[in-house]
């Protein structure tokens, strides 16, 4: 089970999402879920990651969060900001090309005190494989290394 978790709070426009602790694909129905609502927001202007709190973030959460960046690019035109403040998170960040399609931030933001957390998702398990296969093949997009890295996992997911 994860021992993290994503809250969520929205003012005037301005979305937020907080990752606490170790976030893993137990929580990307609710996240992907949550990025949907976002973009159907008809008051929608920015979107704000705070990894000040985590500890770890796998790569199907990594993909999902290049899904908002797309998103946000196509909808609103703009680039979402990610705050970390854990070098160990930054590297891996630039290393998957985050720096590309997201402003990254190291300092923290100011806390908000309208976060909640989001609602768990029960997913069959064909569903989550499809978020996981979307999400690699989202990060094979963002460079070359990425392609490299998750090609044999996508064709093993394709192929099941």
């Amino acid at each position: 089970m994860s021992t993290g978790r994503i809250q969520f709070a929205e003012q005037d426009g301005t979305f937020v999402l907080k990752f606490v602790g170790e976030v893993r694909l137990t929580l990307c129905s609710a996240l992907d879920a949550t990025i949907e609502r976002i973009f159907t927001s008809m008051n929608f202007s920015t979107v704000v990651i705070d990894l000040t709190e985590t500890r770890s973030i796998d790569s199907t959460t990594l993909g999902l969060l290049a899904k908002l960046s797309i998103l946000s690019r196509q909808k609103a035109g703009l680039l979402p900001t990610v705050v970390t403040t854990h070098e160990d998170i930054t590297r891996l960040l630039q290393s998957m090309g985050f720096d590309q399609v997201f402003n990254i931030v190291g300092r923290p933001i100011p806390r908000l005190e309208a976060l909640s957390d989001l609602p768990t998702q029960d997913q069959c398990e064909d569903v989550v494989k499809a978020k996981v296969l979307e999400a690699h093949k989202i990060l094979m997009g963002l460079n070359d290394s990425n392609r490299e890295a998750f090609r044999d996992l996508v064709n093993a997911l394709e192929h099941q």
